[in-house]
């Protein structure tokens, strides 16, 4: 996190993102969040880098992990039209290193607050964080168990403007070749998780991993994901692996490197009771919440409805084109609002394409003609196109955005997908 806040700060994201915007689409239920006004944003930034070095050497732990989760999740929550899925997981595992003792050695901590120092920690944070790493792998395969994915798309799209990738990069105009990389892609995410649980497939597991994420890192734009990954699939390597290889290194002991001892109790406490519940309730909700599409009508691609929070990543491309009608209840005017005169590319295209975001986008044009007097009607004509699909209408062109109620489960002024996946052309 702290070279990803390095990151903000180089690429001129913080401006980009939060200070030269007009609209922010914050995430529900917290429509009201407004980003920090002035230069607060910054301050935000260079809190969280305070942070991420306070906890990377181990001071101040605990209040450190809190603050981090709360200005990150902050952050976060800003902006859908930034969402993204490692991010979802960095706000999960922030909260759960909240509670996890991981400053009890090698670290300040453990130097200043006599009795704090130990070289045990309980069994069920590393295994917490072991599930919480093995929920997007195996997700993100059951993500990609749907017909668009199993014929290549959208990755064949993808794929043709990286055909001077190395080695391979010539076989992306290949269907053979897009095949390959889809289903190595969706059995890699499936499997990896119960390779890396075995000692003797482990390393195999870690180092398909390893390839897999790297040349993710190279064909697509998503930051630090990749290397996030690859480190923390680590997690699942003998918990004193850090200790061990800096010993062979030096060629001698310098780290003490005791072997894994697993005590189990006779019997619960009350207290280890109620962290089993709290646990169990937290791997319920995390296995559950990525299959609340299924429950949900239509394509989820397509309707965004389910699609957040359930690693459904790389999965679509998806474009829009279309404009917003402001009419008047008195039939006094009509005003044509086209988004490209009011925000950058970067937000408008995700605006057109998730119909949540367009319904945000309703309620900010009725509260700014509210504020002129006026009583207004809102509505929407977009047309999309999921993975090369022909363009076809997203939202009902008949339903005033600007009085329907937020789709917290399902909007039936979405329109079903219609067009099946076109069929790839042949020589």
């Amino acid at each position: 996190m702290l070279i990803e806040v390095y990151r903000y700060f180089d690429k001129g994201w913080i401006t980009r993102y939060w200070i030269k915007t007009d609209y922010n689409f914050p995430y529900w239920p917290v429509h009201f969040l407004k980003p920090l006004a002035g230069d607060g944003m910054y301050y935000l930034f260079v809190l969280m880098g305070i942070l991420s070095v306070f906890i990377i050497i181990g001071f101040l732990y605990r209040i450190s992990t809190i603050l981090f989760f709360l200005s990150f999740t902050y952050m976060f929550l800003l902006e859908q039209t930034r969402y993204l899925n490692h991010f979802y997981l960095i706000v999960l595992l922030a909260l759960v290193l909240c509670f996890i003792p991981a400053h009890r050695s090698l670290s300040i901590d453990a130097k200043l607050f006599k009795g704090l120092h130990s070289e045990k920690v309980p069994l069920w944070c590393l295994w917490l964080l072991r599930f919480m790493i093995a929920v997007p792998f195996f997700y993100g395969g059951v993500a990609k168990i749907n017909p668009d994915w199993l014929a290549g798309q959208p990755l064949g799209i993808w794929l043709l403007s990286d055909t001077d990738f190395p080695l391979i990069g010539r076989y992306f105009t290949e269907h053979w070749m897009i095949l390959l990389i889809s289903y190595s892609g969706l059995l890699l995410d499936l499997l990896i998780v119960p390779f890396l649980l075995f000692k003797r497939t482990r390393i195999w597991a870690f180092l398909a991993g390893f390839l897999f994420h790297l040349m993710n890192s190279q064909l697509f734009t998503i930051g630090i994901f990749p290397w996030f990954m690859i480190c923390a699939t680590t997690l699942f390597f003998a918990p004193n692996w850090p200790r061990l290889l800096v010993n062979r290194l030096a060629g001698k002991e310098l780290w003490s490197a005791p072997k894994l001892s697993i005590e189990l109790p006779n019997s619960l406490t009350n207290k280890q009771k109620s962290i089993v519940w709290v646990l169990a309730i937290w791997a319920l909700v995390l296995l559950l919440s990525p299959l609340r599409h299924f429950a949900i009508p239509g394509n989820v691609s397509w309707t965004e409805e389910g699609h957040k929070y359930a690693w459904h990543m790389k999965l679509r491309t998806k474009k829009a084109k279309g404009k917003f009608f402001v009419k008047a209840k008195d039939g006094s005017f009509t005003d044509t609002i086209r988004t490209t005169e009011l925000m950058p590319r970067w937000q408008r295209r995700k605006l057109l394409a998730r119909p949540q975001i367009a319904w945000l986008f309703a309620q900010e044009l009725k509260k700014q003609y509210e504020v002129q007097g006026y009583d207004v009607e809102i509505y929407a004509r977009i047309r999309a196109s999921l993975n090369g699909r022909p363009y076809q209408l997203l939202i009902d062109p008949e339903v005033d955005l600007g009085t329907t109620p937020y789709p917290v489960w399902h909007a039936d002024w979405i329109i079903p997908l219609a067009h099946p996946l076109p069929k790839r052309k042949t020589d």
